[in-house]
């Protein structure tokens, strides 16, 4: 284990503040509803009490946003009959939702959830927030997944956002 100086303004990996945390683990829940068939009020108990913050088993959760991650992770549930359908059409004709893979499924309805209720958050934000997520799971080609099918749907729901967005490189 290194130990970083306090004074070291060259630290090469940003840890996750408390909403980036809460976002991880708001995908984390919504990947064990779906696998094992958890109940939402009792993925959401399981994370507040012994997740967030917390060490399991020699691994140190981060502290994050409690409630960023329920409304996170209610958001997903409350609106999953509007989500799911926006994510399939933004997805390829031979890649419909349900053949993509469990975790990056939850990405994707987290970061979709977020999109559609935390209008407050720049899209651009939750875009590149869920890039990091996803980049804790997979490398290359499901990081460019997750930007393409999420800046689709930033595109179709922010309209607001990218029209004033300054033209060329």
């Amino acid at each position: 284990m290194t130990h970083d100086d306090n004074n070291n303004k060259h630290v090469e990996v940003r840890p996750a503040n408390k909403r980036g945390a809460a976002r991880l683990a708001a995908v984390q829940a919504v990947y064990q509803m779906e696998v094992a068939g958890t109940q939402m009020n009792d993925v959401l108990g399981e994370f507040e009490a012994f997740r967030l913050g917390k060490e399991i088993d020699g691994d140190q959760y981060r502290e994050a946003d409690a409630a960023w991650f329920r409304d996170l992770v209610m958001a997903v549930v409350e609106d999953q009959r509007v989500i799911d359908p926006r994510i399939h059409q933004a997805l390829s004709d031979d890649w419909p939702l349900k053949r993509i893979d469990v975790t990056l499924r939850a990405i994707l309805r987290v970061g979709a959830a977020e999109l559609f209720r935390k209008k407050d958050v720049p899209a651009r934000v939750i875009i590149n927030e869920y890039i990091d997520v996803s980049k804790a799971f997979f490398e290359h080609d499901e990081t460019r997944l997750v930007n393409g099918i999420l800046n689709r749907l930033a595109h179709e729901l922010r309209t607001t956002e990218f029209d004033d967005a300054p033209k060329g490189g």
